[in-house]
């Protein structure tokens, strides 16, 4: 399935699933600017419904994953690994040969995924992302190289 480029116009419909999906979602001015700076950042409709997207940096020499988000109700039929291996395929027609990303030490079912794909972790960010009442929680690092 080919994927799409998130424009301006998609915004409002991507912050919707980023407000169901996630405690603590992208604001649709953290969308906006990712737009603005020129980030990697594909969108998969299936039959004209928006399924998921991702958000993902180059640098020099690698490609910073800094979101990648299916629709609640599209999750565990497979779109995440298909969108990930979307992302190592744009990475490595660039070149890069290296891939990071940080998830919440909590969001077990998203490790997995990233292991099944070789991601290995790095190493730990304390406090990395909000909780409520003002409680932060670890993120954890991965990396995946080829």
């Amino acid at each position: 399935m080919t994927p799409v480029a998130m424009q301006a116009a998609h915004v409002p419909q991507v912050v919707q699933i980023e407000q169901r999906a996630y405690s603590h979602p992208w604001t649709p001015g953290n969308f906006t600017d990712s737009i603005a700076s020129g980030y990697h950042m594909p969108l998969w409709f299936s039959k004209e419904v928006l399924v998921g997207y991702l958000v993902a940096m180059r640098g020099v020499d690698e490609v910073h994953l800094l979101n990648i988000t299916v629709s609640p109700e599209y999750q565990r039929q497979g779109w995440g690994h298909m969108m990930l291996e979307h992302l190592c395929t744009w990475s490595r027609e660039r070149g890069v040969h290296n891939l990071w990303l940080e998830v919440r030490a909590s969001n077990l079912r998203a490790i997995e995924v990233y292991q099944a794909h070789g991601f290995v972790q790095e190493g730990l960010r304390k406090d990395y992302y909000p909780l409520h009442l003002g409680q932060r929680e670890d993120a954890v690092v991965m990396s995946l190289q080829w």
